[in-house]
């Protein structure tokens, strides 16, 4: 089993590439492949054709998958970069923190 430090959903600053410092939310991840494909990011065109009678084909662009060790974690609370630490609660439910100094906080 694979693990990938992000979820669906989150928000992630790209750290390597063309795209380098841009930041997304996180659109589908797969841990098998250990990628995620980010909303608006690491764009590429593929060439479509037409399947059905009067479908329209062309050349369209669509978000690529990008290794998910190239990402790091926005903690929505502090707006910054940060790795991640887990830590579980009295109830035994296992929650994430922001390893900021500054900040701490689960999300």
């Amino acid at each position: 089993m694979n693990k990938v430090h992000v979820k669906t959903g989150d928000t992630v600053v790209i750290l390597s590439g063309d795209d380098k410092g841009n930041t997304g939310k996180v659109l589908a991840v797969s841990p098998k492949e250990g990628k995620v494909i980010i909303e608006g990011r690491n764009l590429v065109t593929k060439h479509v054709k037409p399947r059905r009678m009067g479908e329209q084909g062309g050349i369209v662009k669509a978000e690529a998958a990008i290794y998910a060790s190239k990402v790091q974690l926005v903690c929505p609370s502090c707006n910054k970069p940060t790795r991640i630490a887990h830590k579980i609660l009295e109830d035994g439910s296992k929650v994430r923190v922001c390893k900021n100094p500054k900040c701490g906080k689960t999300f």
